[in-house]
């Protein structure tokens, strides 16, 4: 089956941002780019899923399910984070991780 694209093209493409998304979590400090960069490796995930799914078995939907529930479950974590660093922000009026040092307020 010819889509035109690659599979290596795919996965190549899923490399870079996964690793793009390990390197912003690692060296940021403020909570969205780091909020930014976990999306960055869900979605790496999706483009994988998908791509094996398309590749590997075309008659299947495993790959666009799976998919699915990860943009689903990257949905809620990006409302329970936003609305914790909303939090953070409210008692320390800053976002970078370094200045939260205090679990009680």
């Amino acid at each position: 089956m010819n889509t035109g694209i690659p599979l290596e093209y795919f996965l190549i493409l899923a490399s870079v941002m996964f690793f793009v998304g390990i390197y912003g979590f690692l060296t940021r400090r403020n909570l969205i780019t780091i909020l930014m960069s976990v999306e960055l490796v869900l979605n790496s995930v999706n483009i994988n899923f998908l791509a094996f799914n398309k590749y590997l078995f075309p008659d299947q939907f495993q790959g666009q399910f799976f998919g699915l529930i990860i943009i689903a479950v990257a949905a809620a974590e990006a409302a329970v984070a936003i609305a914790i660093i909303i939090n953070i922000y409210r008692h320390f009026t800053t976002i970078n991780v370094e200045d939260v040092d205090q679990m009680k307020f």
